[in-house]
């Protein structure tokens, strides 16, 4: 038993490995919170695929990967924000037109350069075989930058999420805010792609928080749950990826569907039997502006 856990670190690329997706998933399940609260599941499905694309155009052209691939991301999730902002096209109808068409892009250039079909095939599914030193690093230091500037902007972020229209009337910069989101999940995503691949580093983002979500109504112990849960699946996911030689990201995401299975056999089952009435909630201050405390929004629960 003790050999099976101290065997991976025998080797130096599962040292670092272990390290990328223990912080991978705990850095999905943070930023997961958000994303599931506003509705925007499918963002992380959509933001893998375009950055597919752009780092499609990087093999094809020659540019490094975290510039071009970051950049390109960005430039979408931008995109889906402002056209969502609109009102009159959905923020998943949004996702769905931007990213496919970047995700196409990609798959085009796969069909005309040799070079890009043998530089993608890794962040299409997920490999441990090429994560180095220089990964690692930038995956700490994302995931470093990113619980800062949740701290730094965590009530407008938090307000935002819930209610962007009285956020905005209480001076809120709502474009701003979504902005950085887009831009802390683009990091996140792309420091994460080599592990998890595009095809499942959606699930990292959305089951860890609805796992959350099943267990508590309060905000900040969701926040702290859903990172919880998204690094020890990490861990035992790579663990699972090496003593049974399959994919790490097909086996994290199995070791969070088998917690979310877990829980809500124990949680969810209980409630989806019951009505649905008005929950008690938890009420979360947010700062407007330079102006006094407003009442954010509640997290419903289903009734006991």
């Amino acid at each position: 038993m003790w050999h099976s856990l101290i065997e991976p670190f025998e080797y130096g690329f599962l040292r670092h490995a272990i390290v990328v997706c223990t912080i991978a998933g705990g850095l999905c399940g943070l930023l997961g919170v958000f994303v599931t609260l506003r509705g925007m599941s499918y963002i992380g499905h959509g933001l893998s695929h375009a950055i597919f694309g752009g780092a499609a155009i990087c093999a094809a052209i020659g540019v490094n990967f975290f510039v071009g691939a970051g950049v390109w991301g960005l430039a979408s999730g931008l995109a889906v924000g402002r056209v969502s902002r609109r009102r009159i096209i959905a923020a998943d109808a949004a996702i769905g037109v931007i990213t496919t068409a970047s995700f196409a892009f990609g798959i085009a250039l796969l069909g005309l350069y040799t070079r890009v079909k043998q530089s993608i095939e890794a962040t299409v599914f997920g490999s441990v075989l090429g994560v180095s030193t220089s990964d690692m690093w930038i995956i700490i230091a994302v995931a470093v930058a990113t619980a800062g500037l949740i701290v730094a902007f965590y009530r407008p972020l938090l307000f935002t999420t819930f209610d962007p229209d009285v956020a905005n009337v209480s001076g809120v910069n709502i474009a701003r805010i979504d902005a950085l989101l887009m831009l802390l999940l683009t990091f996140a995503i792309l420091t994460s792609m080599k592990v998890l691949g595009v095809t499942l580093i959606a699930a990292a983002l959305v089951i860890p928080p609805v796992i959350a979500r099943l267990l508590t109504s309060s905000f900040t112990r969701m926040l702290v749950l859903s990172t919880s849960i998204g690094a020890c699946s990490g861990l035992v996911g790579m663990y699972l990826s090496y003593h049974l030689d399959i994919s790490s990201g097909a086996a994290i995401v199995l070791v969070n569907f088998a917690l979310f299975t877990v829980t809500y056999a124990v949680t969810g089952a209980r409630h989806a039997a019951r009505p649905t009435a008005a929950a008690a909630a938890v009420t979360v201050p947010v700062a407007a502006g330079d102006g006094p405390l407003v009442a954010g929004p509640r997290i419903p629960r289903p009734s006991r």
